[in-house]
């Protein structure tokens, strides 16, 4: 069996072709990742209240994308916080909400682990380099840089990736505080919280780097298996 797993995706204005339109997309290598793990990709835009269509898939990414809006976490938005949409985010805590009520396996990607640490009561750092003591963190802005993430050894992430690695960075903002969530991994250089997860679900992990970029199809595949389960 191949699981159906959903992608959630965002609008931006976009060039394709001779065209530049508000469309709805998604990098394709979230895609190819997804296949590659033996499941089959599904996007689901942020078109209002979309957790019908969890009645059609068997797993869940919330992908990654803009900031979220800092009023979830009760923050006015910083000087670095200029681009966020208040409709994929509701759109996405819905999905989230839903799909760990039916303990539907779920993986949160750099915004997909913010989001998910927010819908868990959490808080951002709404730019790392304002922030003492993770100034210089890394890449963001079009940028990417490497660092390695150190893994708690009882995690869901050590059983999938084992105890230390390294990942990319291309973010300018982070998990202050994971509200409910349990840590599961921290960067090697500064300390700040890379993965999260829930230990009473069947598979729910957010990671701050960008797997489907990294070739880190371990992650992927143990979503989809759990999917299959």
């Amino acid at each position: 069996m191949r699981p159906l797993i959903g992608i959630t995706c965002f609008i931006r204005d976009t060039s394709y072709g001779n065209w530049n339109r508000n469309a709805a997309i998604l990098p394709s290598a979230y895609l190819s990742a997804v296949e590659r793990a033996g499941g089959i990709p599904m996007i689901i835009p942020p078109a209002g209240d979309m957790t019908t269509l969890l009645d059609a898939i068997d797993g869940l990414i919330i992908s990654g994308g803009p900031d979220v809006s800092p009023a979830r976490y009760n923050q006015e938005p910083g000087p670095m916080t200029v681009e966020f949409y208040p409709n994929q985010d509701e759109t996405e805590i819905d999905l989230i909400s839903e799909a760990l009520d039916r303990d539907m396996p779920l993986l949160g990607v750099c915004r997909g682990m913010q989001i998910l640490s927010i819908a868990h009561g959490g808080t951002l750092y709404q730019h790392l380099d304002d922030t003492p003591g993770h100034e210089g963190h890394g890449g963001y802005d079009g940028t990417s840089t490497d660092h390695s993430v150190i893994v708690e050894e009882d995690s869901l992430l050590c059983n999938v990736m084992g105890k230390s690695f390294t990942v990319n960075s291309t973010h300018h903002q982070g998990v202050a505080d994971p509200g409910s969530l349990s840590i599961s991994a921290v960067s090697g250089h500064d300390g700040l919280i890379e993965a999260v997860e829930r230990r009473d679900k069947k598979f729910c992990l957010g990671v701050q780097w960008h797997p489907e970029r990294r070739g880190h199809d371990l992650l992927f595949a143990a979503l989809v298996e759990a999917a299959r389960s």
